[in-house]
């Protein structure tokens, strides 16, 4: 409703207009970037356009580099780097994530498609389109499974030593590029004794171009970060090597790339290849969206909370993968998001995801009018920015945290690490979900169950943590730190029938906090009700604190009331601890907050 003014003064209730954004709202509900673009602001213009030549500087490099890396000629990464971006403008939820090539998703196209191809060029290319494309219906099943939680189930750790250990794969899958020979083998172990054994056939001048691109990337960010390291690093390498004919001594160069915008569609043997390779293809792809989806998460997350703003996990996995679909279809590679190029937008200031689609322009400018100077662009400088990006890949501090924060957490990253070492980018994958499932296990399945004491003044706290915590002779007051179900109920018993085991001759009550005790099911009532039997034959009561009417509800719902028989219920454990008391004859209330001002402590 809107007011009107009357000339009385008097304010007049009348029926808004029909709002003319109306569908434009709807249409976001699909596509959240389409009503951004709509109500563009002008004075964002100059900040994204910036941000956008920016990303393309960019992602020029390092989309060619990438390429290289996936086993593509350097157009594709360009390819890959032009529809992708315009996809997730329309269908992105973040204002500045960049998609395209990543090195880790790369490297996963690689490890998958290879063995499939067996050398065949034509093969290759129609596997990865059809890689993109897998990647991308699977996404958008995600999406709509409401799936995106999936962001949260690779924990940081895991992520993290699955990352380093791609760093190091990638790392050292570019020793050729920079000797000047070829290494065949596969693996990190076996490419690491591949390039010991022919360090001896170093190609110098090779080696000399990969040092010089190695001094430009070094230097570059200490004079100035306005120009993109790759960038410079490809320019000033590809220069020597045109100017001093380096080409003719043996240095290899991009060669010639071809000019123009890919074409839209799936290679011709696509069909084919899928219903051949399907089951590979499909697992391939979805551990590729698992992974490209955490990792872009982790990015996308970071610089919105930088930003104040949020996104929304679900429609970013719809986003990732209709920007995989559009990267098929051009004749692209499965892509992810770019935490450097969305580093880059954010340095140059860009405010919106136009930024990307600046990028986007850019990038295919480059492919109508500037594709010669590429040819001159040597190899063994595209071996030297993909050792940069693997190198910004490893997270060597995040280990140094978790050493310091949990060792537990540090090994679950290490045997991470390893697991790519030992098995490969692919295989690392199902490694990684199946660390992931049996650290979620554990946690579920073992959560802490401690024994309460009072500390004057401060509630109830677990005696292993708090050495002035006091206990009343007699009184266990014990808390269970999860949901009580089938896959902890026998813990739950075990533990709480070790704690009445260490308490001895004289207990009387044994007091169960209810609070944290967010779920039951079958197993967990029956574990509640043989405890409490157990309990009854050694002379000891069984006493629940809190939840008193929840737990009531639920159990009469479910006709179980009769199961659990307890006499004694309280609201607190406060009020639990204060009638023991009572009841033992000891009349003196330890001072403190009242139950209302401090619930039990934690």
């Amino acid at each position: 409703m809107t007011f009107a003014t009357l000339d009385t003064g008097r304010r007049v209730r009348t029926m808004p207009p029909p709002h003319p954004s109306s569908f434009v709202d709807r249409l976001g509900r699909f596509a959240p970037g389409v009503p951004d673009l709509i109500r563009y602001r002008r004075a964002d213009l100059p900040h994204d356009l910036t941000a956008g030549l920016a990303v393309a500087a960019v992602a020029l490099p390092v989309g060619v580099a990438y390429a290289q890396l996936a086993g593509f000629d350097p157009v594709v990464g360009l390819y890959s780097s032009i529809l992708p971006l315009i996809a997730y403008a329309l269908f992105g939820t973040s204002r500045q994530l960049i998609v395209g090539p990543d090195a880790a998703t790369c490297a996963l196209i690689a490890a998958a498609v290879a063995p499939i191809a067996a050398g065949d060029a034509g093969a290759y290319v129609a596997l990865s389109a059809l890689l993109a494309l897998f990647a991308g219906l699977l996404c958008i099943a995600a999406s709509f499974l409401r799936l995106g939680a999936l962001a949260d189930f690779l924990s940081r750790p895991i992520l993290v030593g699955f990352l380093n250990g791609i760093a190091i794969s990638i790392a050292l899958g570019q020793a050729g590029k920079l000797f000047g020979f070829d290494v065949e083998d596969k693996g990190i172990v076996p490419v690491a004794i591949e390039v010991a054994t022919k360090i001896a056939q170093t190609h110098w001048p090779t080696l000399a171009v990969a040092a010089l691109a190695f001094v430009v990337l070094f230097l570059m960010p200490r004079f100035t970060r306005k120009l993109p390291a790759a960038l410079v690093a490809m320019v000033v390498a590809g220069a020597v090597v045109a100017a001093l004919g380096l080409g003719e001594a043996g240095v290899a160069t991009l060669g010639a790339v071809p000019p123009g915008l890919p074409s839209l569609g799936l290679p011709a043997s696509t069909l084919e290849l899928a219903v051949a390779h399907l089951d590979e293809l499909l697992a391939a792809a979805a551990g590729i969206a698992l992974i490209s989806f955490s990792s872009a998460m982790l990015t996308a997350r970071s610089f919105a909370a930088k930003n104040r703003y949020d996104v929304d996990v679900d429609r970013e996995f719809a986003a990732l993968g209709a920007a995989n679909i559009a990267s098929a279809f051009s004749q692209g590679f499965a892509i992810s998001g770019a935490d450097s190029r969305t580093a880059m937008s954010d340095a140059a200031g860009g405010r919106t995801r136009v930024a990307g689609l600046f990028a986007a322009a850019s990038v295919a400018l480059v492919l109508l009018f500037l594709t010669g100077p590429l040819q001159f662009v040597p190899v063994a400088a595209l071996g030297a920015v993909l050792i940069m990006a693997a190198l910004s890949l490893l997270d060597l501090g995040s280990l140094k945290r978790f050493w310091i924060m949990d060792k537990s957490e540090f090994l679950l990253s290490i045997v991470a690490t390893l697991g790519v070492v030992w098995v490969g980018a692919i295989q690392a994958i199902l490694f990684a979900v199946l660390l992931a499932l049996l650290r979620f296990i554990h946690l579920a399945a073992r959560p802490p169950a401690e024994v309460l004491g009072s500390v004057s003044g401060a509630g109830f706290h677990a005696l292993g943590r708090h050495a002035d915590a006091s206990t009343a002779p007699g009184l266990i007051l014990f808390r269970f730190n999860g949901p009580l179900v089938f896959f902890n109920a026998a813990y739950f018993k075990r533990e709480a029938l070790a704690a009445v085991d260490r308490e001895g001759a004289g207990l009387r009550w044994f007091v169960l906090d209810m609070i944290p005790l967010t779920q039951f099911d079958i197993s967990g009532v029956d574990a509640l009700a043989d405890l409490r039997a157990e309990l009854a034959d050694r002379g000891v009561e069984l006493v629940f604190a809190g939840r008193f009417t929840e737990i009531n509800e639920w159990l009469r719902a479910r006709g179980l009331l009769d199961r659990i028989k307890i006499t004694r219920r309280f609201s607190t454990l406060r009020q639990a601890h204060r009638a023991y008391l009572a009841m033992a004859g000891e009349h003196a209330v330890p001072t403190g907050p009242t139950d209302r001002e401090q619930p039990p402590g934690p």
